[in-house]
């Protein structure tokens, strides 16, 4: 079920960017704004958005809490801030008495300033965890012994039946100590209408047929891939490549690398029809834990070893919090790995998506499901917590980094250089959004 159903054309991906990217700014204020409260630094403005304001209201610690018309952005302005960057601070403030002035950013002690500007990141950080955590404790692991929750449509011959338990299959015992690649090795076929199952149903034991196992069948696409623009949809199984047939996903898999970019002809089964199409893969360079990057091609199709969904069962609260971790930790490395390898020269800059492509991303998703949506959420939220902390003035990163000055050499830069620091920092960071605005239209 889309979560944005009733918005179609142009409107949707808007849309879908605006409420995705609104979110993400109310988590990362909101950061700055309750630990500043914490650590006793007043709040004079909450924006959502920026420019003329749509919506405003004063709550009882006289804080104005707004909507503003423009949805890129938003921010925080503490007391004694004489702009919405918090680089400055307002000439007033040295009038204001001790206590007062103790309310504010810059006449708050280090701790509460760093701890302040840090939380904008760190609750980008804990939300994307918290996301995580909540699909895999609702989505969970597949159950033992393995077990038919769902028969998907094939162009194969299936006795399945919902609730059967898998025992084996042409022979090979199947459990979820089973190795992917034992499996393919020992689970043969010359005819894929004739695979054998062994499976318990109702307590019995029966042989069945059943279609064969890592299918070339599209259990979902990738946004912006070749696969979304040849039109191919969830559920459709490629029967052949170029007018050769093809039973396995590994097949399909080593056409498209052997292709170079090339067009590839696909003969698609989809809802009991057949119908062709062409897909031009796109390049992808891929960083590498060890360093250096490896160049792939991909047509962006998540495929599935099962051609059937699997019954599964709730995570351990503590294992899914660590794999929530462990999957926040992945995206801020992957995000290191690759800005640094664009700026090395290693890759092309084509790596580096902007505003168009991302709200593509937030729409295509958005179609797939709350579940597809909200996981978008905690990708982009992961994201933009990691790039706010570059050093970059007028990014929280600069702003941190200044602290970190401060603490070494007890006071804190020059006002002028700050000026200039923090000129240079927008300069470099609308640079970097009119680049990202670029490699969206002209890659």
């Amino acid at each position: 079920m889309e979560v944005f159903p009733y918005f179609g054309g142009m409107l949707h991906p808007v849309i879908s960017f605006i409420v995705s990217l609104s979110i993400i700014v109310f988590v990362h204020e909101y950061g700055h704004y309750i630990v500043g409260k914490w650590t006793g630094i007043k709040a004079d403005v909450f924006s959502v958005g920026m420019g003329p304001v749509i919506v405003s209201r004063v709550d009882k610690n006289g804080t104005t809490w707004q909507i503003a018309a423009i949805p890129f952005g938003g921010f925080v302005k503490f007391k004694g801030d004489a702009n919405i960057s918090s680089s400055h601070a307002d000439f007033r403030s040295k009038a204001l008495n001790e206590n007062d002035l103790r309310t504010t950013l810059h006449g708050a002690p280090l701790w509460a300033r760093t701890a302040t500007v840090a939380a904008g990141p760190i609750f980008n950080f804990v939300f994307s965890i918290a996301i995580f955590f909540m699909l895999f404790v609702s989505v969970g692991q597949v159950r033992e012994p393995l077990t038919v929750s769902k028969i998907n449509p094939l162009p194969f011959v299936n006795q399945l039946e919902q609730g059967d338990e898998i025992i084996s299959i042409s022979g090979y015992k199947i459990d979820l100590a089973s190795s992917v690649s034992d499996m393919l090795e020992h689970i043969e076929y010359d005819d894929p209408n004739s695979i054998t199952y062994e499976i318990r149903r109702d307590g019995e034991i029966y042989f069945v047929v059943g279609p064969p196992i890592d299918l070339p069948r599209v259990s979902g696409l990738v946004p912006l891939s070749a696969a979304v623009e040849a039109n191919l949809n969830a559920g459709d199984v490629i029967l052949e490549i170029n007018g050769e047939p093809i039973s396995k996903f590994n097949q399909l898999k080593e056409a498209v690398e052997k292709s170079s970019g090339s067009s590839i002809g696909l003969t698609v089964w989809r809802d009991a029809k057949i119908f062709q199409t062409t897909i031009i893969p796109k390049r992808e360079d891929i960083p590498q834990p060890e360093g250096g990057f490896i160049t792939k091609w991909r047509i962006g199709i998540i495929g599935s070893i099962y051609p059937f969904e699997l019954l599964t069962e709730p995570i351990p609260v503590l294992q899914a919090v660590r794999l929530s971790i462990l999957q926040t930790y992945s995206i801020i490395t992957s995000s290191i790995n690759g800005l640094y390898h664009i700026v090395a020269g290693n890759i092309s800059t084509c790596n580096l998506s902007g505003p168009v492509e991302i709200a593509e991303i937030s729409s295509h998703m958005a179609k797939e499901g709350l579940q597809s949506f909200v996981q978008t959420l905690a990708l982009f939220s992961a994201a933009i917590g990691f790039m706010n902390l570059l050093p970059i003035p007028i990014l929280d990163g600069g702003h941190l980094v200044f602290y970190a000055y401060e603490a070494i050499f007890r006071k804190p830069p020059n006002q002028k250089a700050l000026s200039v620091l923090m000129t240079t920092g927008l300069a470099l960071v609308l640079f970097f959004m009119m680049f990202a605005i670029f490699n969206d239209y002209y890659c």
